[in-house]
């Protein structure tokens, strides 16, 4: 996957099958430390102590489709380019944490790609779960929160187009000022 905005779409989507109610898709950056930091939380059904020491091969899928899955794999390599790496915690019934982290202005950090995209399309398409994406740079903080749009906009649906439109423009109009800070200084 060429951008990280992939690697979440990809283990949120698997948060999603894995029966989640609610996935939390935090970014954090930190500039002074060169470390930046991924982290999905769900509380799904989880994964057994063996799964979970397994899910980083390659050959090692759930999936009856096809007999590979290669989303933590090539999150774990883009990590690990990066001079970072992946955790994955994860108790039967309770839910799965995936944590990875990168050193900022690595040469080899993929990019973040379009994540207010990808919030937005989550979003949509999985009107049951609840999404919260917290991105944090240097102390400062914006939070999308599904539960909130909801809360808003009472019924209308956020899988009507022009919702997910609003949806992916606030969170890029306001991931922006945050992520852009840098080239101010």
């Amino acid at each position: 996957m060429q951008e990280l905005s992939m690697n979440v779409l990809d283990i949120a989507e698997n948060s999603v099958k894995a029966g989640a109610s609610l996935i939390e898709i935090t970014l954090t950056l930190d500039r002074a430390a060169s470390r930046l930091t991924l982290c999905v939380k769900d509380n799904g059904c989880g994964m057994s102590e063996e799964l979970a020491a397994r899910v980083t091969d390659p050959f090692c899928t759930s999936r009856t489709t096809r007999k590979v899955g290669l989303g933590l794999p090539f999150l774990k390599m883009a990590a690990e380019l990066a001079g970072g790496g992946m955790k994955l915690e994860s108790q039967p019934g309770k839910g799965t944490t995936v944590t990875a982290w990168f050193t900022w202005g690595h040469i080899d950090l993929a990019p973040l790609g379009d994540m207010a995209g990808t919030i937005a399309g989550l979003m949509q398409c999985n009107p049951q779960t609840d999404f919260v994406y917290t991105l944090t740079a240097d102390g400062e903080s914006f939070c999308a929160d599904s539960r909130q749009f909801r809360e808003i906009l009472g019924d209308v649906p956020l899988s009507s187009p022009e919702v997910a439109l609003f949806i992916r423009d606030y969170i890029s109009e306001n991931s922006a000022p945050l992520l852009e800070k840098e080239k101010e200084q």
